[in-house]
């Protein structure tokens, strides 16, 4: 999968189950470059949201409710993830 996949995919996941008011998605993945973990095809994201409904929520939940949503794509293709909720 190429990172412009990825990101859509993302993007529909999390539209469909939070009520999201903007969402930006940004690859990052250069920041892992050297990294002894990194792999071909594990990619860092930044996902930064506008959401009343994440907001309300104890970041720890808004956190989980995230990678609950994206639990496939984290264990096949997202090697960190990196959440900014306004």
């Amino acid at each position: 999968m190429d990172i412009n996949e990825l990101i859509a995919i993302v993007k529909k996941k999390l539209e469909s189950q939070i009520i999201i008011e903007n969402i930006i998605i940004e690859d990052k993945s250069f920041l892992h470059k050297n990294h002894a973990g990194n792999q071909p095809n594990r990619f860092h994201l930044k996902i930064s949201f506008k959401s009343e409904q994440l907001r309300k929520m104890k970041k720890i939940d808004s956190n989980k409710k995230i990678y609950k949503v994206l639990s496939k794509e984290m264990k096949d293709f997202i090697h960190s993830l990196q959440i900014l909720i306004d």
